[in-house]
């Protein structure tokens, strides 16, 4: 079976075009951006596996998909355009993207919001998940990209 192409991650608000290393919209690399149509389906993989590993952890600390299967078909019904290479925290933050303004009721749609998130709205939370999933991306970049040193051999410095 030919293998499955890698969509770009690309959400049409990029970024990286006013100078930030690392685009708030999508949250590549600059050069991940700029490269993307030159990367092998392997290295669209890597940067996808990072992306959707750190969305998935942001999502986590905020709430629980209690009911996959209900989530997986909300998603279905919503026309929802959803990766099932990932993980259902990363659907959960498709579905928070699409309607967090909408839902009424989390339950219905198989997620459980953590007791100290639910005094604030669905659209706050959103929010949060996303800021905080920027935050995650731009450490990484600072700690593994712009770090020089982390790649000169220790003979030669």
């Amino acid at each position: 079976m030919p293998e499955a192409i890698v969509k770009t991650p690309c959400i049409g608000v990029c970024s990286t075009g006013i100078g930030d290393a690392v685009c708030r919209g999508c949250k590549r690399f600059a050069h991940e951006v700029i490269a993307w149509n030159s990367y092998s389906n392997e290295q669209k993989r890597a940067v996808d596996g990072r992306l959707a590993g750190f969305l998935s952890q942001c999502v986590r600390n905020k709430l629980s998909v209690v009911d996959r299967a209900l989530l997986e078909w909300q998603l279905q019904v919503q026309q929802l355009r959803y990766n099932p290479a990932h993980d259902e925290y990363c659907w959960a933050f498709t579905l928070l993207k699409a309607g967090a303004g909408q839902i009424i009721e989390p339950l219905g749609y198989g997620l459980e919001i953590h007791p100290e998130y639910r005094d604030i709205t669905l659209l706050e939370l959103r929010a949060m998940i996303d800021d905080e999933y920027y935050t995650l991306s731009d450490a990484h970049y600072e700690r593994y990209m712009r770090t020089a040193d982390l790649f000169t051999p220790a003979s030669s410095q």
